[in-house]
């Protein structure tokens, strides 16, 4: 107990040490972080209108020294330009670099030692206005690894080996996934999340194993097999001996690799940041140069002050600051009317580089639900129809996926069958109508006194090929049929991925399931490039491979399997209808009713966000250049320039906003109008 109280004395010892040690300093980061919030945006924009009126177009327009400390907009001054000032010394002289909010200060300062508050106020707010419409874009809580971390079970039933506590009649005790060791037996019921890596020693059962692999259908473990962390058991009873525990099982690797993913992503850089670093000293050396000239020239240091400071008010670039968010702004309001959800700008923007579309099979190419899709009756006596009905009134009593699927065929639930009995991972039996049916695989049939299978066999293992779960019927011991099931492509993913195509995007198909049934639903979608058989960190290492060659890809994925990819990926789009939830927090872009079909008309807009964007720096590029020349000249004072580039950011967003009623759902023809759908 003393050992914990002096580690606790010692923790908050370093605790008030690092507060002192930041004392002002994290006292002002907390206050420009409460400013910067819209309701405040909002009082100082008040503030500046009422300057505007009662001072009439601002505060001494000739420039003097004399400052009216009653003038409202020194609270907007106060508001706006703190945060803005304590980034730009705080980038300059702890992270040495120089950023437009460094050219702001400036303007503001000077702006104040002249006695224009009223052009003061107006760049800070301008400024403050465009940060927050940019930081609105990114702002999202990222909740997806809580949930990704709330798949590991808190305890496992460890199977007792002690002698001593087998004796007092022990035979399992919960205890921490974390403190199982390689070796240890597990025991797991039906309905529990798996807690380790491990390998079946006794019993058999069907695991849901898509949070690992994607995999539609649940796969059947018996002894020897091996089994995954946070999977779920869903039917029999087993025990497994421990392969893998602690930091090293799948579920704690899938956690480790979404937050390196997440590291790995940069945060949006703003296009004036980029420019900062020219646009502050030339501004600076142009306000000084002009300052002198003038001074020199009409022998009147305050008209230099006067043209030096309105020079560094235009030069200011609030439009350009502007320019970026306020489309993005616009392009996201769009897709949101759409059923298409953007978190961040550079989403947006990464989105019209793409040139591959990387996709996962089971929920996002297809609907991610079993139907039945062949019944083959082999005997020449039953027909299709019976032997749906037999095996659907077999598959009633039971709760496995595929069993929903057969009954879900026949239109109307039949009444059960008399007598039935289900083997976990093999089959069932049950008495319909006085003969004996079975369904399930090969050997169960053999088991229970099939006496010859082989005719059945063949036409499954053709149907497996084509990527299809089957399932053997029996009735009074004569094979006499098989009921086959798969899940089907979307019908609207042939379409969209020729029209990705159109757009020079590639496809490429990334799937947890077996090669063969990714074979088949790629040749269904005429998909060329296809890589099966992949587990979560094998699909990002594959998107890793691409980039590398240069490409810009984009992920689109619904499962928690999917995660690490979607993080990976330069843009990951999740299909947020049917998609769990990991996966949507995971992505960048969520289609909210799994409309495949959306993902080209995302392309077109985001394409046509980015050509908005220069647009709209060029626009205000030329407006700056303009204003500048007429501060030179003197046409412009402070406040007047204040307004003239102002109006440039008022073109600019009027500009983007009209991003947001453009259509880009429909394809463009080569003339330019757009296609009807089906054209």
């Amino acid at each position: 107990m003393g050992s914990c109280c002096s580690l606790a004395a010692k923790a908050e010892k370093e605790e008030l040490d690092e507060g002192a040690e930041k004392g002002f300093g994290a006292w002002l980061e907390r206050l420009c972080e409460l400013l910067e919030h819209w309701p405040f945006l909002a009082v100082s924009g008040a503030c500046l209108v009422a300057s505007f009126v009662l001072t009439g177009h601002g505060c001494h327009a000739a420039g003097s020294t004399h400052v009216d400390w009653w003038n409202p907009a020194f609270i907007t001054v106060f508001v706006c330009g703190l945060p803005i000032m304590r980034e730009a010394l705080e980038a300059l002289f702890v992270g040495r670099r120089i950023i437009s909010p460094l050219l702001i200060s400036c303007a503001m300062v000077a702006c104040l030692s002249i006695g224009q508050i009223f052009a003061a106020g107006e760049v800070a707010f301008i400024m403050a206005l465009g940060e927050m419409l940019e930081a609105h874009t990114l702002r999202r809580a990222k909740k997806g690894l809580t949930k990704l971390v709330s798949l590991v079970p808190t305890t496992a039933r460890y199977v007792v080996t002690c002698p001593k506590c087998l004796a007092k009649g022990e035979r399992f005790r919960d205890v921490p996934p974390e403190s199982l060791e390689v070796g240890d037996g597990v025991r797991v019921l039906p309905g529990e999340t798996i807690p380790v890596d491990g390998v079946v020693t006794e019993g058999a059962t069907t695991v849901d194993q898509s949070v690992m692999t994607g995999e539609s259908l649940p796969v059947d473990k018996a002894v020897g097999d091996e089994v995954f962390s946070g999977t779920v058991n869903r039917f029999g009873a087993v025990t497994i001996r421990v392969t893998r525990a602690g930091v090293d099982s799948s579920i704690q690797k899938l956690i480790r690799l979404v937050k390196e993913a997440e590291r790995k992503k940069a945060p949006m850089q703003r296009i004036a940041d980029k420019w900062a670093a020219i646009l502050v000293p030339v501004s600076l050396a142009l306000a000084v140069l002009t300052g002198l000239g003038v001074w020199a020239w009409y022998g009147d240091m305050m008209i230099g002050l006067l043209r030096g400071v309105t020079i560094l008010v235009v030069f200011c670039p609030c439009a350009l600051a502007l320019a970026t968010p306020t489309s993005i702004m616009a392009a996201i309001g769009q897709a949101t009317k759409h059923g298409v959800i953007i978190k961040s700008g550079e989403a947006l923007e990464r989105m019209g580089r793409v040139t591959v579309a990387c996709l996962d099979k089971t929920g996002t190419l297809t609907t991610g639900r079993l139907s039945v899709s062949d019944v083959q009756p082999i005997d020449g006596e039953t027909s299709a129809d019976g032997v749906l009905a037999l095996a659907a009134a077999v598959e009633a009593s039971s709760e496995h996926p595929l069993a929903k699927a057969i009954v879900a065929a026949t239109g109307t639930p039949p009444p059960p069958a008399e007598g039935f009995a289900m083997s976990p991972g093999h089959g069932v039996k049950g008495s319909v109508g006085g003969r004996q049916v079975l369904c399930g695989t090969a050997a169960w049939l053999r088991a229970n006194g099939v006496a010859d299978v082989s005719a059945a066999e063949g036409a499954a293992a053709k149907l497996r090929g084509e990527g299809k779960a089957v399932v053997l019927v029996a009735a009074d011991g004569c094979a006499i049929g098989l009921v086959a099931l798969a899940d089907t492509p979307r019908p609207e993913a042939r379409a969209t991925l020729r029209e990705l195509a159109d757009e020079g995007v590639a496809s490429c198909l990334l799937t947890g399931d077996h090669t063969g049934t990714a074979a088949a639903v790629a040749a269904s979608l005429e998909v060329s490039d296809v890589r099966a058989g992949l587990l979560p960190e094998q699909k990002a290492a594959a998107i890793e491979e691409m980039q590398r060659c240069g490409r810009e890809v984009c992920m689109v994925g619904d499962g928690v399997n999917d995660a690490v990819a979607l993080k990976t990926a330069d843009v990951g789009i999740a299909m947020g209808g049917m998609g769990s939830d990991i996966a949507v927090e995971a992505a960048d872009i969520a289609l909210v009713g799994d409309d495949l079909s959306k993902l080209a008309y995302l392309k077109r807009l985001s394409a046509a966000c980015v050509r908005l964007i220069k647009l709209n720096i060029a626009i205000s590029m030329c407006i700056n250049a303009a204003a500048i020349t007429l501060s030179v000249l003197g046409v412009l004072t402070p406040v007047t320039g204040a307004l003239v580039h102002n109006a440039g950011s008022v073109l600019v967003v009027m500009n983007a906003a009209l991003l947001y009623d453009r259509n880009y759902l429909a394809k463009r023809r080569t003339d330019g109008t757009l296609a009807k759908d089906g054209e």
